[in-house]
C-alpha cells in the first residue's frame, strides 16, 4: 500500500484516497502524536494487518509501539484493559467482526465497565478497530453487523465511518477519546477511493452528517449502507423523487437532534442496516424519531435490513443485504401515505 502523508496543511488539499489509507494515516497520526499510543493485533505488525491497514507502522514506530498478538482475540481485549489501566492508550484490531465473539466477554464485563466501576479512577481511552459488515463474500464468521450488540453495552461509544474522510476524523476522535470506542470498520469500502480532505474533525463525537439532501424521504444508514443508499437516490432523482441521505457516523451515542431535524424537512423516514431485522439498531432510530419527530411523521418509519437468519457465506450475501430495490420499494411504500 502507498503510505498516505499527512502534512499540517491537509485540511486545505484534496487527495485521492482510499478508506484503508485513511485509517493508515490516522492511526500514524496518533501514534506520532502521543507516544502511549499503542497499536496490536493479529498480524498488524510486520504484515500490516489482513487489509494492510497497518502497513509500514512497524517499520516506522518499532516493533514496542505497533505489534503483533497471539490468535486470541479475549487476551488482545485483556491486553488492553491492562495496558489502559497503566496509562497507555490502546488501539487493538481483531481481523474480522465476527472474530469478536470470543472477546464480548472482555469488551461488556472489563473494557466497557472498569471506569464506572473505579468511580473513574481507571479510564479506559481502548479504541477497538474491527473490520465489520460484509459485502467482500468471505466466508462464514468473516462477515457480521454486530453494532446493535455493542450500542446495547452502556460504557461504550460505537462508530461507523463511511468514507475516507470520516475513517480518518472519526478514528482521530475515537482514540483521542478517554472513553472505550468501538470502531467498526466498514470492509467492503477499504478500497473506496475518493478526493477528500483529511483535516482535524471540526464536529463533536456523536454528530450525524447530511450526505445528501432532499425533501421526501430521509433514508438513515451507517457504514456501507450510506453508499447503497447514495445510489438508491440517485435512481429515485431520475422520477423526480428528492431523498436525503444521512450518515448517522455514530452509532452511540447517536445525534438525536440531527435525525430529528431531518425527518421534520422530509416527513418520512427508511432506516437501512446490514444487520437482522428483529432488535437491530434500526429499532432504536425508529423509536427516536418517533420520540422526537412524530409531530413532523407522515407515515410509519420503514426498515431494510438484513434477514434473520445468521449472516451468510460468501455467494448468499447479495441475497441477504439491502439492496437498491428493496431501498425504493420501502420509499414507494412510505410515500403512499
Amino acid at each position: 500500500m502507498t503510505e498516505l502523508a499527512v502534512p499540517a496543511d491537509q485540511a486545505a488539499t484534496a487527495t485521492e484516497t482510499s478508506m484503508q489509507q485513511a485509517v493508515n494515516a490516522a492511526l500514524r497520526t496518533l501514534l506520532a502524536e502521543d507516544p502511549a499510543t499503542l497499536v496490536f493485533g493479529e498480524d498488524v505488525g510486520r504484515l500490516g494487518g489482513v487489509f494492510r491497514v497497518t502497513d509500514g507502522l512497524q517499520a516506522e514506530f518499532g516493533d514496542r509501539r505497533v505489534f503483533d498478538t497471539p490468535l486470541a482475540e479475549s487476551a488482545i481485549i485483556g491486553l488492553a484493559v491492562g495496558l489502559a489501566m497503566n496509562g497507555w492508550r490502546p488501539v487493538p484490531e481483531l481481523q474480522f467482526d465476527g472474530f469478536a465473539y470470543p472477546a464480548v466477554d472482555q469488551i461488556v464485563n472489563q473494557m466497557a465497565r472498569m471506569h464506572y466501576r473505579t468511580r473513574g479512577a481507571a479510564p479506559m481511552p481502548i479504541t477497538l478497530r474491527l473490520p465489520s459488515f460484509g459485502g467482500i463474500q468471505a466466508p462464514e464468521h468473516h462477515g457480521e453487523s454486530l453494532e446493535a450488540l455493542f450500542a446495547h453495552v452502556p460504557g461504550l461509544k460505537v462508530c461507523a465511518p463511511s468514507d475516507p474522510a470520516d475513517a480518518y476524523g472519526l478514528l482521530l476522535q475515537s482514540v483521542r477519546a478517554d472513553d472505550p470506542v468501538i470502531y467498526m470498520e466498514p470492509k467492503a469500502r477499504y478500497w473506496n477511493r475518493r478526493a477528500v480532505r483529511l483535516g482535524e474533525p471540526d464536529l463533536p463525537i456523536g454528530a450525524s452528517r447530511t450526505v445528501r439532501e432532499g425533501r421526501h424521504a430521509t433514508l438513515v444508514a451507517w457504514g456501507a449502507m450510506v453508499h447503497r443508499c447514495e445510489q438508491a437516490a440517485e435512481l429515485a432523482a431520475e422520477d423526480g423523487v428528492e431523498l436525503e441521505v444521512l450518515d448517522l457516523r455514530w452509532l452511540k451515542p447517536i445525534d438525536t437532534d440531527g435525525l430529528a431535524a431531518s425527518v421534520a424537512r422530509t416527513g418520512r423516514a427508511v432506516v437501512v442496516h446490514e444487520a437482522p431485522l428483529t432488535a437491530g439498531l434500526g429499532a432504536e432510530v425508529s423509536a427516536l424519531v418517533t420520540e422526537h419527530a412524530f409531530a413532523s411523521l407522515r407515515a410509519p418509519v420503514q426498515r431494510v435490513t438484513g434477514f434473520d437468519v445468521p449472516y451468510p457465506a460468501g455467494p448468499l450475501e447479495p441475497q441477504y443485504l439491502p439492496t437498491v430495490d428493496r431501498i425504493l420499494l420501502a420509499v414507494q411504500r412510505t410515500l403512499e401515505f
